[in-house]
Order: structure tokens, then sequence, then C-alpha cells
């Protein structure tokens, strides 16, 4: 426990911007970015389920697909606060998970964003539904839990700092891919039109907010990883 609750050794500067780079080239080149975007899928229907959960809603399950989509599905009333902060929550969810992680590594507590990422990944196990979906979060928990018990502070630190700036450029992308499918007329149960449906707000008014999030979340994740 002590472990996992003190502090270790910063990364080196040069890790910090070599996962910088390896991060980029993922969310950058399509070929890369189509498999690993699974981990912003899980992220996304993740963030969908725990706040559902905590707007009182029930949780009937999740599903991931090799498409790298997601669906959420959670009962309580179809209109409501609950249902908008659930709608709302997937598109933030990877980036400010980021920002989290990016401020765990600035106060040089890697071993606790390790662990604390394996908890979350265990939890969000127990409710998806499909084998697709299992299989995905469990080889994602396992190289969490193989690093957290048999890597060094070198290689935990690296591997943290690689999958912070993952989730942090990563949860960029995601909203404009759905702004550029928006223009073709291809996603109209999107979250951003679901949640204008629910609104009265424009769904451009709610991408602008998937936005702001994403962009001011990587600002401070980056901040708080490149002054290590």
């Amino acid at each position: 426990m002590n472990d996992i609750l003190g502090t270790q050794p910063a990364p080196d500067e040069w890790i910090v911007w070599a996962t910088a780079g390896c991060a980029l080239v993922l969310v950058v080149v399509r070929g890369l970015w189509l498999p690993a975007r699974n981990a912003i899928t899980i992220a996304h229907e993740g963030g969908h389920g725990i706040v559902a959960l905590a707007a009182g809603r029930r949780l009937e399950g999740i599903r991931l697909h090799s498409d790298t989509s997601g669906l959420t599905v959670s009962r309580g009333r179809p209109t409501g606060l609950g249902i908008i902060l659930t709608l709302a929550a997937g598109y933030p969810a990877a980036p400010l998970l980021g920002l989290g992680g990016a401020a765990l590594i600035g106060t040089h507590r890697t071993t606790l964003l390790l662990w604390a990422a394996t908890a979350l990944l265990l939890a969000l196990l127990v409710m998806v539904r499909n084998a697709y979906g299992i299989l995905t979060v469990l080889l994602t928990g396992a190289a969490f839990l193989l690093v957290s018990l048999f890597t060094g502070p070198d290689v935990q630190g690296a591997f943290a700092c690689a999958a912070v700036w993952f989730l942090l450029l990563g949860g960029v992308r995601p909203a404009f891919e759905l702004q550029a499918k928006r223009r073709r007329g291809g996603t109209p149960d999107s979250d951003a039109d679901q949640l204008a449906r629910l609104t009265h707000v424009p769904a451009g008014v709610w991408l602008v907010f998937f936005h702001t999030v994403s962009i001011c979340c990587l600002i401070g994740g980056g901040r708080w990883l490149l002054r290590l």
C-alpha cells in the first residue's frame, strides 16, 4: 500500500517527449489510429457508464465493437438532467482521464495511476456484454497490471506517460471525426444530436463543448507532463 500511495521518480525529459511523439503518431496515422482508437472507445463508453450510475440511472450494459464504435445502455427517465449528463460524458471522458493521469504523473504518483487505471478497467469489465468488448478490456487491463507488478519505476513511468499522452491527444480526434460525419449526414443518433433533441441546444454547440474540453485538457495535461 505504501508503494501505491507513495511517490516515484519523475520520468526523464526525453521519455516524456518520446512518448508524446509516439502517441501523436498513433493518433495521426490512420492505419495505426484505427486499432488504437479502441482505448478511446473504452474511455468514452466508461464515461457514459460512470455518469449514468452517478445520476441514478440503471446501467444495463456496455458493448464495444471491432469497428471502434460502442454502446452504453442505461434505464431511467428518457428526459431530464440524468440522461443529459450521461450523453454529455462520453467525448470528454478520455481527455479528462488523461488530465487526471497527467496530474498524478506530475505529482510523482505513477504507481497510483497504474493501479487506479487497472481498477477502473476491472469495474468496466463487469458491465461489458459482448465478447469483443470483454477481450479488449481484459487485454488493456492486463497490460496495466503486468506493468504495475513486474516492471521498475523507469518502465512504469514510460508506460504511464505513453498512456496519458494517448488519452490527451487521442481524446481530441473523435470530436473532429464526429463533426466530419455530421457534415455528411451520417450520424443522426450521435451524442451531439441526441443532446440537441433533449436540450434544444444545437448539436454544433455540443460539438464546441466537446472540442473545448478536449483541447483544454490537452493543454493542461501537456503542461503537467512537460514541466516534470
